[in-house]
């Protein structure tokens, strides 16, 4: 029995990067769909497909293949020299469906992971700091109109406290559990982007207490990275799908 060439099963090489693993995948999956209508579609062929996929995929996985697959490789190289019986190669064949199928596990353990974190977290945090930026221009317009009028002040700093409120509920959301490894960089963007709100929000509430613009500009800026840092995190929770 030989270990499983995901490799050529996506038709690329073992230096392939990540995106090109990607596109090699998407263009198999539609010629191979059995619903694509193609001669060449199939349930065969599309199984292994995906099967290769879900390794190379991922990857911490594809390492972690890579790895095997070398061990694997040297060990035949290894027992080439002497007769292999029939108990090893069955023994050989049950092995390598126990890793498979502990691999099978993990990843859908790491799947069931990422869904929870991105209900319970990811989503939670998206909607306040959404809470906190959408407003921003029309608070800035209300308060251009006369900003020594002490009523559109007030509203600006009811705002900014609602901000703070608002922020305060998304880094508790962000701690109350930990990030998947494999969506570290969804984290990463909505860590970044909460101390970027935090900055902005300081900066603008001294704008209140001298009326220089200099804060209030700096305030804006900040903003304007921290909701770069959202989209950010949006697109990398696309690429988990």
């Amino acid at each position: 029995m030989s270990f499983p060439n995901h490799y050529q099963t996506l038709q690329i090489t073992e230096a392939a990067t990540q995106a090109e693993v990607k596109r090699a995948y998407r263009r198999l999956a539609k010629r191979y769909h059995p619903d694509s209508h193609q001669a060449e579609s199939g349930h065969e062929q599309i199984t292994l497909i995906n099967a290769a996929y879900e390794i190379l995929g991922d990857p911490q996985r594809r390492s972690q293949y890579d790895r095997d697959r070398r061990d694997w490789q040297q060990g035949e190289a290894w027992g080439m020299g002497r007769k292999t019986s029939a108990r090893d190669r069955q023994q050989r064949t049950v092995d390598l469906q126990n890793y498979y199928r502990q691999q099978r596990q993990k990843a859908q353990a790491a799947d069931t992971h990422v869904d929870l974190w991105l209900r319970q977290v990811y989503g939670p945090v998206d909607r306040l700091v959404a809470k906190i930026l959408n407003p921003l221009k029309s608070q800035i317009r209300a308060l251009s109109a006369d900003p020594f009028d002490d009523d559109l002040m007030a509203d600006f700093q009811t705002y900014l406290e609602d901000c703070r409120d608002w922020l305060d509920q998304a880094r508790a959301k962000f701690g109350s559990m930990p990030n998947p490894a494999n969506a570290a960089g969804v984290a990463a963007n909505l860590y970044y982007c909460l101390n970027q709100l935090e900055d902005g929000i300081e900066e603008m509430e001294r704008f209140t207490y001298n009326y220089d613009d200099s804060y209030l500009h700096t305030g804006q800026e900040l903003f304007r990275i921290s909701s770069q840092l959202r989209r950010a995190a949006k697109s990398d929770v696309g690429a988990l799908g």
